[in-house]
């Protein structure tokens, strides 16, 4: 009896029963999945050999920018189990960013060894979309001699049609832009949203799109639109006052847009609130 009493009063009922050491990873993911990211780290032991508690410990020190750490805990997670796609990805991404950081003698080492998780990730698992848009970034912003290439970026952009044509369209808009191909982009961009309406992320691109083209009240109306989707969506929130601040414009609006994201609870697919106090920063909201 005592066991349910305990179970119940911390409100926890689904973990009852499971040894501690789930229970502890399953609290850590919840913590991850809200942003939080060193309380995570806590609940975790650095030296375990089990691959799924590597894998979180990396996917943390990846949002904390500590890019060394996650690639080292990841390279343990795949380490554990080779096959794992999602592993893969996650590892490849953490190569990536320490391309992007490390000096000019290293940094083609690591872009190589993201490319190449990259492309065994989606091998293993052709219908991940994460890792098809993943694989898609690379080609499209790598330099030919490490792998990249705009032809390879549109036949992965065509794969990710098969499984998220929404996404699919957005992945094709943003080759559009960078072959300055405006109309195309914005054709495709409206397909996206055509395809899933109520995907706040796809109103938000369109919105951005039509904002960085100079075309104000169209950029407002698709924000509207997106609003209508999704009131209380923080993304929404810090999509505008990001747009209004690189354009030197309704820069108080986007200070209390800002000063609401910043008070909203977030999750790890939105942007960072890190990123939001830095754009208050920059505008004088703090």
């Amino acid at each position: 009896m005592r066991h349910w009493i305990i179970c119940f009063s911390w409100a926890a009922v689904v973990l009852c029963g499971m040894p501690l050491f789930a229970q502890s990873l399953t609290k850590a993911e919840d913590l991850y999945k809200h942003t939080e990211y060193l309380a995570s780290l806590e609940l975790l032991d650095k030296s375990s050999s089990d691959p799924a508690t590597n894998f979180l410990i990396g996917r943390d020190y990846f949002m904390l920018s500590d890019f060394k750490q996650a690639a080292d805990y990841l390279q343990k997670a795949t380490d554990g189990q080779p096959d794992n796609a999602a592993y893969i990805d996650w590892l490849g991404r953490a190569f990536g960013k320490r391309a992007e950081s490390s000096n000019p003698l290293l940094a083609p080492g690591f872009a190589s060894k993201a490319r190449q998780a990259f492309e065994r990730s989606v091998q293993l698992n052709p219908k991940d979309s994460d890792a098809l848009s993943d694989l898609f970034d690379y080609y499209l912003e790598a330099p030919g001699f490490l792998g990249g290439g705009h032809d390879k970026a549109m036949k992965i952009a065509d794969q990710i049609s098969t499984v998220d044509p929404a996404e699919g369209h957005y992945e094709k808009a943003k080759l559009a832009q960078k072959r300055k191909e405006y109309q195309n982009a914005e054709d495709q961009l409206r397909q996206a949203v055509a395809v899933a309406p109520s995907s706040v992320g796809q109103l938000i691109e369109l919105a951005k799109f039509l904002g960085n083209q100079g075309r104000m009240r169209e950029s407002e109306v698709v924000f509207q639109q997106a609003q209508q989707v999704a009131p209380e969506s923080p993304r929404i929130w810090f999509a505008r006052a990001n747009l209004y601040i690189k354009q030197r414009r309704n820069l108080d609006e986007a200070k209390n847009l800002l000063r609401r994201y910043m008070h909203a609870p977030v999750t790890v697919d939105d942007p960072p609130k890190e990123e939001a106090l830095r754009l208050l920063k920059q505008v004088g909201g703090v």
